[in-house]
């Protein structure tokens, strides 16, 4: 397996895990504290968190059939997007599932 499939994967899990964080705090703020404003800040946010969750399933379907991954563990990473915090722990333990792969995939340096 390529390391910029895990690469990939790996980057859109922090970025919709911090969207995901935002927009939780946004709609506490929102809908329990009624702070003014966070109206606009969860609608751009969800509508990000929303794109990009959609890019990070690509992603995260790209690696798991380059890992070969059963269809049960692929569909738990798809999932983690949608749980606060639940893709920065999914993420952790898929990479180091993963880079033992990645590293025998890799060529050996050529020495001049």
């Amino acid at each position: 397996m390529k390391k910029t499939a895990l690469t990939r994967y790996r980057v859109m899990a922090y970025v919709t895990g911090v969207l995901l964080i935002l927009l939780t705090i946004g709609v506490v703020a929102e809908y329990l504290l009624h702070v003014a404003g966070a109206a606009g800040f969860v609608s751009v946010v969800g509508f990000a968190h929303g794109w990009l969750y959609i890019v990070y399933l690509v992603f995260a379907f790209d690696m798991g059939s380059k890992a070969k991954m059963p269809f049960a563990r692929l569909l738990w990473v798809l999932l983690a997007g949608t749980v606060p915090t639940a893709a920065f722990f999914v993420e952790r333990r898929v990479t180091r599932e993963l880079e033992p792969l990645v590293r025998a995939a890799a060529p050996e340096p050529v020495e001049a």
